[in-house]
């Protein structure tokens, strides 16, 4: 499995409660820039329109050697999902106010794969508890190692 792109900042803003591998449909100019490492998905996030997920904002570079076919940047691409995994997290965003965000794209084999979580945002006093486990992580670490 070989890692194209992370978004790291999504664990700041939200909890995970479940994560999905989701396939994406891409145009050959698209799967090109991909292999190259030029996709950001750090402003993209998940909707179901008509039973459909599709990713939004997901922005992958043209290909310096497409011609006039060449895709465009930030166009909606819908993603490969089963059709009971659609159901459960059309009813979760819906019914639970969840959001769905894209956390890394990966290649798996030949195939271009997005893991997607199930996401709840955190409020300010959140934020500021998983910073301080953080710090007292970091610095139990720190006594550790300088005690061996």
């Amino acid at each position: 499995m070989d890692i194209i792109t992370q978004n790291r900042k999504f664990s700041y803003e939200y909890m995970v409660i479940d994560t999905y591998e989701a396939g994406i449909k891409l145009t050959g100019t698209e799967i090109k820039s991909i292999r190259q490492h030029k996709v950001s998905i750090n402003d993209s996030y998940v909707q179901i329109k008509d039973y459909k997920p599709v990713i939004i904002n997901m922005n992958i570079s043209k290909y310096d050697m497409g011609n006039i076919f060449n895709h465009e940047e930030t166009r909606t691409r819908e993603l490969l999902l089963h059709k009971n995994e659609i159901l459960k997290l059309f009813n979760k965003t819906k019914l639970d106010g969840l959001t769905i965000i894209p956390t890394k794209v990966y290649l798996k084999g030949s195939l271009c794969k997005v893991e997607i979580a199930l996401c709840k945002g955190k409020k300010l006093h959140d934020k500021r508890e998983s910073l301080k486990e953080k710090d007292t992580q970091k610095r139990l670490n720190k006594i550790m190692k300088n005690n061996y």
